[in-house]
């Protein structure tokens, strides 16, 4: 008993391991590699807590592979180095086969991942990688390429279920625990199976302490400490979060909106950087067709700064729930984007003449400024058929407004100024 309530209980076959049918069951992807009975290089990602060192090491009993194991952040090229070392002495006395095993591998700088490359070429290792970082980012693509990266899914509730009664059967057998206390612990877990067992090991101890043979939700709440939610600040499930705020936003859906973002603040976001993310949002998805979504989102970030947590987080989801119901349009976003990557692939033209500024009598006598005609001192302030843009430049049309909110107003504008312009070269 001296081993953690999860060492303990690690599963001893690939058939025990919980939450992962999609990788293991029959038909799925390891289960058929188990049955070729050929290892490949592969990278297992996923959230902690869900079985990638424990699906690793059962992957080489299952290849009967020798599995040595490294964790990127304590080893460096020193270990790579021994780790090859002692595969071709495997390989050479006894013709046996070694799945070299890198926890984080996302921790290891390019020089380290790079020293992975011939020994995985050569077939002298079959490499398994775990990492919670989306490995797109975060390894090399080089050994990216060498590797299939499968994904590991946090644990369910029926999982997380599954997993405290397989516990309780094989370590606490005279314990039962009540269903709200088996909720509230995996409400405490977040799909972290690890966590999950650890926070039961530590109750199940307090009960057996306290004579009781059966945890229930006041000694849970008694012993739990706060939950950790399930991404750290930069980490990719962290911007899986702001996707989903943002693209709730955008959807008009303020119940989703307001669940992503009470979920970001629940994991620790700073309230300043959500503040930013909303008025990024107001100019992207709102942009003209509500230009009040502008304001109100500044002056939620306003009243923020004066109010601070949590009543300051009041104004910020006020404006998650208005930009959701708001009026939406990317024309301005859209434009925007269109004129920027014209101009970055143009040359520069000249200003015409007529638009130039004129201070000085020179610049008048060069004709700069000449025939530029005041827009307020003509009819309805606009002087139908004036050019603005470079000399020979067409018309570009980049921003159309959408039939929604204000820019209905702005669209009917625009035609009746082209109207203006086609009657002026008529005449």
């Amino acid at each position: 008993m001296n081993q953690p309530l999860p060492e303990r209980l690690r599963p001893s076959t690939l058939d025990d391991v919980l939450g992962q049918d999609h990788l293991l069951a029959p038909g799925r992807p390891l289960h058929s590699a188990v049955q070729v009975g050929r290892p490949h290089s592969m990278i297992l990602w996923g959230p902690p807590g869900v079985g990638k060192t424990s699906i690793a090491r059962l992957l080489a009993n299952a290849f009967d592979c020798e599995f040595q194991a490294i964790s990127a952040v304590f080893a460096g090229v020193k270990d790579i180095r021994a780790a090859v070392a002692l595969a071709k002495t495997l390989r050479d006395e006894s013709d046996r086969q070694t799945i070299l095993f890198i926890d984080e591998i996302h921790r290891f700088n390019k020089s380290q991942q790079d020293g992975l490359l011939p020994h995985v070429e050569s077939g002298l290792l079959t490499f398994i990688g775990a990492t919670t970082e989306n490995p797109s980012f975060e390894v090399n693509s080089a050994l990216l390429s060498r590797a299939q990266v499968y994904v590991l899914k946090a644990l369910d509730g029926d999982t997380q279920a599954s997993l405290l009664k397989r516990a309780l059967d094989a370590d606490y057998p005279g314990l039962q625990i009540e269903p709200d206390a088996a909720a509230a612990l995996s409400d405490l877990a977040d799909g972290d199976g690890r966590r999950l067992l650890n926070s039961l090991e530590q109750t199940a101890e307090a009960a057996v302490q306290q004579d009781k043979t059966i945890i229930d939700l006041d000694l849970v709440k008694a012993l739990a400490g706060g939950s950790a939610r399930r991404f750290d600040k930069g980490g990719d499930a962290f911007y899986d979060q702001i996707s989903a705020l943002h693209k709730s936003v955008r959807g008009s859906d303020p119940d989703a909106a307001l669940y992503w973002f009470c979920r970001m603040l629940d994991g620790g976001t700073d309230p300043r950087y959500l503040a930013r993310r909303i008025i990024r949002m107001a100019w992207e998805d709102i942009g003209l067709a509500d230009p009040r979504a502008m304001q109100l989102c500044n002056d939620a970030a306003a009243t923020y700064e004066r109010l601070g947590s949590p009543e300051g987080e009041l104004a910020l989801a006020q404006a998650v729930i208005y930009l959701a119901i708001a009026a939406k349009s990317n024309a301005g976003y859209a434009a925007f984007n269109a004129a920027r990557k014209y101009v970055s692939q143009d040359q520069s033209k000249p200003v015409p003449m007529h638009l130039r500024n004129a201070p000085t009598k020179l610049m008048k006598n060069l004709g700069h400024g000449k025939g530029y005609r005041y827009a307020h001192a003509e009819a309805e302030a606009y002087a139908a058929g004036e050019q603005y843009l470079p000399d020979g430049m067409s018309p570009p049309a980049w921003y159309q407004p959408v039939d929604r909110g204000l820019e209905i107003k702005i669209r009917e504008k625009l035609e009746r100024l082209k109207r203006l312009d086609s009657s002026k070269k008529r005449s």
